[in-house]
């Protein structure tokens, strides 16, 4: 409770220094002054009644506008335009003086005047609503709404991400997450879509978080398998990162504190945060909720539940009236009036259970508890009395009392040591000691508690010294005193004088105690009046009185004695009603009078002082549930003495409260009878405000009230009466204009609306209200249709309404919605079709918005992209320019957009498209599982507007140019592999399309390579490029990129696929196949001008002609094989063709060496016996050799050819790059040279060989013979029958020329040549 007492001058001196402005202003702008905020002019008091002038008027007379509203000035309704001016307020000008513009002003003000009114009077309800619910709870079953992002936290987050991405926070991540959440901020966060949800006031955190987490999870299951590391893990710890990169700087601990603070301040709020958020909704200044608030009781329970009874016995009162004048709303039905008046009488019964369910102890802690619906029919039917009447066991009351013994006085005839104590007991009950203390200091503060059903119970004390005679049994009592306190008797300590003892000296013994009896709930007063009636109480006496409170309905007066538990009389007080009263002759005893009249008994009642007779009245108008409120005559007199301006000192605090509330215009709201107002526009007022107070908050709350707010809305509704489809139909049609407006609300929210209100409308509804006014049904009708084109509106623009698919499932509750908002009544589901037709025009009319909005977004990307490319520019010119730029653009569109660009805008428009469809299936499809196909419908009729531009940008291409297939490439793969897009009506028509371009490119790219194939060898120089010449690399690199390039066209018609590969293939037989023998070719003509003797060395060009035939064969196999089974024939017939031509090439080259050894055996011939040319050479080395050292004969040639087969071998065996043509080759050479070796020698079989040649021979055998084992020739072919026989004649002939030659070989020989090879090495 706010305390009444802070600040109460200072409050009253701002209202009057707030109202000394308005006076200033409105003698200067001729406004009028605010009823509320009058202060005192020169006319004398702050006049607010209907005459205005020098004083207030009285309360209750026709001039006071501040009394109960009994007056012709106070009306109970409150919120009527008023015509009440001050005192002080000059006369008007002459309506020729009066500007229009001034007559506006002041309509203005007039108009913001009644609407504080209405607010004011508007807060009271709720106030009331909030201080005592007795129907609703606040709901603790709600979702929890996450906290919104603001524009500015938005930007802020952009901020932390690109930080993050160029490297200065601390976060470490691999390049994996850096690439994530390099594409969560172009494609998320940087998107207009998102801009708009937070201008929604729809997108929170929770969004951007969940939309992380599901981007991220597909690019997490495409990683490969780390050991030891499961993806769950490396999700975890990416939404980990994410989370610090969004929290930036900020202190964790600080953000889990202030979510854990905002999430209990959603969940459940206080009565004070309740009247502050209220407050905040209608605009209600501080010092006026302190006025109402103290004015209206809100602190007294019984006082709020009294209320509530007059209330509800105002609405039974209301409806009898309804029923008497027929004044019935216009129902669809004429049947529905009579039902009318149940509904009302029936909800009212309701209220009254649940308010006789209440606990009567309910105190002003608050408490929600779970209430019990009863229908007791003695409770609910007040007019029963034979039901209704207590008896004296019904009124229980127990009351607690606590007794402290201080200390005594007056012991003086004691000894100083002598042992005291008291003991307490209160009568009926146990006895309770204190300590023991000494005489010289009787002091305790003991306290004794008891608990008693007596109203005016007996509490005695008694005052014991310890006996010391021996043969004393029981301690000597000294003193005693009996008191009988009440619940009104003083609560602080107090001297009482002792009954003394016949056997104590000391006769002025006083005792220090208190005594406080607690009042117990259902004990609403008491005290000691006079009264008599004339069926209880018919003595006039004094008795004392218990106001009791049996249950909330039921209130009795009681009587009680002393020592008694029951009431001795009691009057029940229903239907009575209590006023003051003026004193009555012949009744003695008593100052103060009031009564209690019922028809046929009246029962007077009198207090001993003023004050007690206006608490007593106060407390039984509470009790009595009447609805004229008595007023005091004191009050009255002194009002009209004073002015009404000073508060009475012997008036309750309620009652100071109240003047001041009148002073300050406020006593019309706390005064009004709420049967009295439409509630119905009430409530849509203070549901609009709140709804705007709510979608204005920190949460996402997507239209939902929180808890707080839905408690004080439902108790409202039952409170005042308000009809659940009103109350519906104002919450649809106001978040239908917030939805209209570009706010997201929830379409679960408004499908339970609609739920509800359709229910009704159509006689459904659960609760059994069965009345349907025409304009509910007529509004129902008007906000069906306001939702169902919203709804195909939002379904049309899904990908902006519900951007990334959030919020979550709001879409697929959309479709739902419709669905439902399409049915003809609450039973018949509407047909599928019908359904499917609306979505399929949604969908259709949504290609072509998407469509739309995404080439303005292409132009707008390309036009930037184009200024920051250029190359002059700059800041300054960005700034100077962009006017200009964007002027000149209209102009030069038509001269600037080539044939080029116009495909790059397009390419980028296709990635567009595809990211397009590829966020709808991964956001939206799910909401339109149901309607899959239509979505099917939905891109291909996207892509066949942008088939439209892309047929455009195609049309201008040159011929003969291919920068399109890019383009081809981008769609197909994306196509390929969506199974409801693949061969559909756009990839169809992109084939087409593409087809004949392939084709030509297929035939164009033949020619060029065959071509290529004839320049490249007439020009060959075959040095070696890589594996084989330059025009060999050229040739299987087009080859090789032009099958690449068709095979990653993906082409999805099997058939033309298929023509295409097969095609390929065998082009590239036949380019292999011209290669190859264009090279066979080269190769016999190259070894034609090369030397014969043993000077010829492998040229480099040999050798790349061999690997020429390498490569080829190694591309046959990759660029002739089919698959397929007959088409196997192209890589076997090149292969075939390949190796006939390498063997064809493998003995050209050995016939070359041949030649070479042919003609060193030429020259050793010269050497044959019987040639004159062998006896004078013989004859010559024997002369000279007596003179000189002549050098062995014949190694020179041996020698040079010894050398040329080395060489030759070392150079084919490191240019060559196929091993099995090498070892195939020298085999070949090795056994060639033997054969010729051999036939040599075996033309001279009758011959003996000369010296000379026997070593050269031998040299040239054992050499030839050691270099092919070295290179790998195998034993098998190097130990043939030919070399056997060679090796045999030799040895032969070696044998001879030792015996024949004195001299012998001069170390060279078959057997030794091993050693001799090292010697020569």
């Amino acid at each position: 409770m706010l305390d009444p007492s802070s600040s109460e001058e200072e409050s009253d001196e701002i209202v009057e220094e707030e109202s000394g402005k308005e006076v200033l202003g409105s003698a200067a702008s001729s406004t009028r002054l605010s009823p509320s905020r009058t202060s005192e002019g020169s006319g004398g008091g702050a006049g607010l009644g209907s005459g205005g002038g020098a004083g207030a008027g009285a309360g209750v007379g026709a001039g006071g506008g501040g009394g109960s509203g009994a007056g012709s000035g106070g009306g109970a309704g409150g919120l009527q335009p008023s015509s009440r001016v001050g005192g002080g307020r000059p006369s008007s000008p002459s309506p020729s003086v009066v500007s229009e513009k001034e007559k506006e002003e002041l309509e203005r003000l007039q108009k913001e005047e009644e609407e504080r009114k209405k607010k004011l009077q508007l807060y009271v309800f709720v106030m009331r609503c909030i201080a005592y619910p007795f129907n609703a709870k606040q709901p603790t079953d709600m979702a929890r709404r996450q906290q919104k992002i603001s524009k500015q936290q938005l930007q802020t987050v952009k901020d932390r991400f690109q930080a993050f991405l160029n490297g200065e926070t601390q976060i470490v991540a691999d390049e994996a997450f850096m690439n994530a959440v390099q594409s969560y901020y172009e494609v998320f966060l940087k998107s207009d879509r998102v801009a708009r949800m937070v201008q929604s006031g729809g997108c929170s955190a929770n969004d951007s978080r969940e939309v992380f987490k599901k981007h991220i999870e597909k690019r997490v299951r495409s990683l490969p398998e780390i050991d030891g590391l499961s993806k769950e893990t490396v999700l975890s710890s990416w939404m980990a990162k994410f989370d610090a990169i969004y929290r930036g700087e900020e202190d964790a601990r600080k953000q889990q504190a202030r979510m854990a603070a905002s999430a209990a301040s959603e969940l459940i709020l206080s009565k004070e945060q309740l009247y502050e958020m209220f407050q905040n909704i209608l605009g209600i200044k501080k010092f006026e909720h302190q006025l109402l608030y103290n004015a209206c009781q809100l602190d007294n329970p019984d006082e709020q539940a009294a209320q509530i009874r007059r209330e509800l016995d105002g609405r039974l009162q209301m409806a009898d009236q309804i029923a008497r004048e027929r004044k019935f709303p216009k129902f669809v039905s004429k049947e529905m009036e009579n039902m009318y008046i149940e509904e009302l009488k029936s909800s009212v019964n309701l209220l009254m259970a649940n308010l006789e369910s209440m606990p009567v102890s309910k105190g002003g802690e608050f408490k929600l508890q779970k209430l019990k619906r009863s229908h007791n029919a003695s409770i609910i039917d007040m007019g029963e009395e034979s039901e209704n009447q207590l008896s004296k066991s019904d009124v229980v009351l127990s009351f607690s009392l606590e007794v402290v013994i201080m200390e005594v006085q007056g012991l003086k005839s004691l000894a100083p040591n002598r042992i005291v104590y008291c003991t307490m007991e209160v009568e009926g009950g146990e006895k309770l000691q204190t300590d023991q203390a000494e005489a010289s200091k009787p002091t305790w503060g003991t306290q004794g508690d008891f608990s008693t059903t007596h109203a005016l119970p007996a509490v005695k004390v008694k005052l014991f010294t310890e006996s010391t005679g021996v043969l004393a049994l029981e301690d000597k009592e000294l003193g005693r005193v009996i008191l009988h306190p009440t619940p009104n008797s003083p609560k602080q300590s107090e001297w009482h004088k002792m009954a003394v003892s016949k056997n104590c000296p000391d006769q002025d013994l006083k005792i220090k105690l208190a005594v406080r009896m607690d009042k117990p709930q259902n004990m609403k007063h008491s005290g000691y009046l006079w009264a008599i009636g004339k069926n209880v109480w018919k003595r006039w006496k004094k008795r004392f009185f218990v106001l009791v409170q049996v249950s909330q309905y039921t209130f009795a007066m009681c009587s009680y004695r002393e020592k008694k538990a029951e009431p001795q009389e009691l009057l029940q007080l229903d239907g009575y009603t209590v006023d003051y009263t003026d004193p009555q002759p012949g009744l003695e005893g008593g100052r103060a009078f009031f009564n209690a009249v019922k028809e046929g008994d009246t029962v007077i009642f009198a207090s001993d002082d003023e004050q007690d007779r206006i608490l007593w009245v106060q407390a039984m108008y509470r009790a009595t549930g009447q609805s004229h409120k008595p007023v005091p005559p004191t009050q009255v007199q002194k009002l009209n003495a004073k002015g009404g301006n000073v508060p009475q000192l012997d008036a309750p605090i309620s009652q100071f409260y109240a003047d001041r509330a009148q002073k300050h215009g406020m006593d019309e709201f706390i005064s009004s009878n709420p049967c009295n107002f439409d509630h119905a526009s009430l409530f849509e007022m203070v549901q609009r405000l709140t709804l705007d107070h709510r979608l204005n908050d920190s949460y996402s709350c997507l239209g939902w009230f929180s808890p707080g707010q839905v408690f004080v809305l439902d108790e409202y509704c039952a409170r005042n009466g308000v009809r659940g489809c009103h109350r519906h139909l104002c919450y649809l049609r106001d978040l239908l204009e917030r939805a209209e407006n570009g706010a997201m609300i929830d379409p679960t929210l408004l499908h339970y609306s609609f739920a509800f209100c359709a229910s009704h409308v159509h006689g459904n509804r659960p609760d059994g209200i069965g009345t349907v006014t025409v304009e509910e049904k007529e509004r129902f009708e008007e906000i069906k249709e306001r939702l169902r084109v919203l709804l195909e509106n939002q379904i049309t623009h899904f990908r902006y309404c519900f951007p990334f698919g959030r919020p979550e499932g709001a879409l697929k509750a959309t479709l739902s919605l419709l669905e439902r908002v399409l049915m003809k009544d609450i039973v018949t589901p509407v047909p599928q079709e019908e359904v499917k037709t609306v979505i399929r025009k949604c969908l259709e009319q949504a290609a072509l918005v998407n469509y739309s909005r995404l080439s303005e977004y292409a132009k707008i990307e390309g036009k930037k992209r184009e200024m920051y490319e250029h190359p002059v520019f700059c800041l300054a010119s960005q700034v100077m320019d962009l006017t200009i730029q964007n002027q000149k653009d209209a102009e030069n569109v038509g001269r600037l957009i080539t044939p080029a660009k116009k495909l790059e805008d397009t390419i980028r428009l296709a990635e567009l498209v595809i990211e397009v469809l590829q966020q709808n299936e991964e956001h939206h499809a799910e909401a339109f599982a149901w309607w899959s196909d239509l979505m099917v419908e939905h891109a291909e009729t996207f892509l066949s507007l942008f088939a439209v531009d892309m047929d455009a940008a195609l049309e201008v291409q040159p011929p003969d140019t291919w920068d399109s297939f890019p383009l081809f490439q981008l769609l197909n793969d994306f196509l390929r592999t969506d199974y409801n897009l693949h061969n559909g009506k756009f990839h169809k028509h992109l084939q087409d399309l593409f087809a004949p371009l392939v084709v030509r490119y297929v035939d164009l790219m033949e020619s060029s390579i065959a071509q290529s194939i004839h320049r490249g060898f007439e020009r060959e120089s075959w040095e070696p490029v890589n594996n084989g010449s330059g025009t060999s690399e050229d040739l299987f690199w087009k080859l090789d990129a032009l099958q690449t390039f068709i095979r990653d066209l993906h082409w999805p018609e099997e058939e033309f696929g298929k023509h295409l590969e097969q095609r390929l293939k065998l082009m590239a037989s036949d380019m292999i196949e011209s290669c190859v023998k264009r090279t066979r070719i080269a190769f016999e003509v190259k070894l034609q001008k090369t030397s014969r003797s043993t000077d010829f060395r492998v040229p480099q060009s040999i050798c790349t002609m061999f690997n020429v035939m390498v490569d080829a064969k190694a591309q046959s196999t990759k660029l002739c094989s089919m698959e397929m089974g007959q088409e196997h024939q192209y890589h076997s017939k090149i292969d075939e063709l390949i190796e006939e031509t390498v063997k064809e090439m493998i003995t050209l080259l050995v016939a070359k060496f041949v030649t070479i050894l042919e003609g060193v055996l030429a020259k050793l011939s010269r050497y044959d016996e019987g040639t004159l040319f062998s006896s004078f050479l013989s004859f010559t080395v024997k002369a000279a050799s007596k003179y000189v050292d002549v050098p062995k004969p014949g190694m020179d040639v041996a020698d040079a050819y010894v050398t040329f087969v080395r060489h030759s071998q070392d150079v084919l065996r490191d240019k060559v790059n196929e091993e099995m043509y090498i070892e195939r080759l020298f085999d070949q050479w090795y056994n060639s040279s033997m054969n010729v070796i051999c036939s040599w020698l075996t033309d001279r079989m009758d011959l003996q060989l000369h010296i000379y040649q026997l070593k050269t021979l031998i040299r040239m055998v054992k050499k030839t013979y050691r270099d092919f084992r070295l290179q790998g020739v195998l034993d098998s072919t190097l130990n043939s029958k030919t070399y056997e026989t060679i090796r045999n004649r030799l040895s032969v002939e070696e044998a001879t020329a030792s015996v024949s030659e004195g001299g012998g070989l001069q170390g060279i020989s078959m057997k030794d040549s091993d050693e001799e090879d090292e010697e020569d090495d």
